[in-house]
């Protein structure tokens, strides 16, 4: 039986959503307090300060990337490296309308055929891609 993890983020909000500012916390690993704010979000980027859709992108960058290696190494072919971005499209009013994974892995002596099926697979089965079902999830997936 698998062993259930429960990770939890807080976050403390002050004021208005356009003026307001607020922090999420990273607690169960204590890797710290990032800054949040509306302009970031939906207006202009500022240094040090995240956003709700910078957070998501990490997660989902991690989880498909963790997924691609494991879907390599059971076909016999684990990765030297996989590197992912994952670009989260926001628009005030709307919501998130996108994410498009790009990664690039290494994989000695593996197709090009091959290692876009396992992608693609990884973008299906990874938790974070299944989570996010209503959102549209691109893939650019190259071999190096």
């Amino acid at each position: 039986m698998a062993h259930e993890i429960v990770s939890t983020a807080h976050t403390q909000w002050r004021g208005s959503l356009r003026e307001g500012t607020g922090s999420v916390s990273l607690d169960s690993s204590g890797t710290g307090s990032l800054p949040l704010s509306w302009a970031v979000r939906a207006e202009k980027r500022e240094k040090g300060t995240t956003s709700p859709e910078e957070l998501l992108g990490a997660a989902h960058s991690a989880c498909f990337s963790m997924a691609l290696s494991n879907a390599l190494t059971n076909a016999g072919t684990p990765p030297e490296s996989i590197s992912t971005n994952a670009d989260v499209t926001f628009v005030a009013g709307e919501g998130i309308t996108e994410i498009h994974l790009v990664t690039v892995a290494e994989v000695p002596e593996m197709s090009a055929a091959d290692f876009e099926t396992h992608a693609q697979r990884a973008k299906r089965d990874c938790p974070v891609s299944k989570a996010l079902k209503g959102v549209s999830i691109r893939l650019s997936a190259t071999l190096r």
